[in-house]
């Protein structure tokens, strides 16, 4: 069985847990404490960062998008990624703004400030960060709204890791109810899509300790 190194609230390793489970891959998971800085974990991944994949042949794929690409490559018939150049392309442009740009002008100033300071230990989380947080999360938001007013998922007419990535991310600020959902329905009901799909339900039964989630995080009618 596959093994998984993780965070909890890494949307990048929920990336990679929702690609799986689309796929139907049974896979364990170790939580990986990166700032512990584990010589064995190291000599896995140099970088010291997960998510990592060990495979049932015991290679290691490192990097959520390099881990995706290779379970699209090995793995199941309908690709995640899409069919043909131009389709392929647009998911992984739209891949890039989420794991990108979405994660440095929302993950970074609201995850980052309110859970991984406190548990680090890094001091309080800077309010000027989580109010642009709040700002950039709009402007991300308002985007989903057009694309799936004009498309029936972001990339397209299917279900692909664009989507996957796009609800990864998110599903980690809505762990902290910090989504402004009434002011984005497109953009809500394009997520209760996703977040109803089986790949979804671990994600949503995660629980960090002492730092629960909003009541309607797990809740597919919300």
């Amino acid at each position: 069985m596959m093994l998984l190194y993780h965070l909890w609230l890494s949307p990048f390793c929920r990336k990679v847990r929702l690609a799986l489970g689309e796929k139907q891959l049974p896979f364990k998971m170790q939580v990986e404490k990166v700032w512990e800085r584990r010589d064995d974990f190291l000599a896995l991944n140099p970088t010291g960062e997960c998510p990592v994949l060990v495979d049932e042949d015991g290679n290691r794929i490192c990097g959520s998008q390099v881990i995706c690409e290779y379970l699209d490559e090995m793995y199941g018939a309908r690709p995640l990624l899409g069919t043909g150049a131009i389709e392929r392309a647009e998911v992984r442009r739209l891949i890039d703004w989420f794991d990108r740009k979405f994660y440095a002008e929302v993950g970074v100033n609201l995850v980052e400030e309110k859970i991984m300071k406190r548990f680090l230990g890094l001091g309080e989380p800077s309010s000027s960060a989580i109010r642009a947080g709040g700002r950039n999360l709009h402007i991300h938001l308002a985007y989903i709204d057009w694309l799936v007013d004009r498309r029936t998922w972001l990339a397209g007419e299917e279900m692909t890791l664009a989507d996957l990535t796009a609800a990864a991310h998110l599903s980690t600020v809505d762990y902290l109810g910090d989504v402004p959902w009434g002011d984005h329905s497109e953009a809500k009901d394009w997520y209760a899509r996703v977040k109803s799909r089986p790949s979804f339900r671990p994600v949503l039964a995660d629980h960090i300790p002492g730092a629960p989630p909003p009541r309607h995080y797990a809740d597919l009618d919300f």
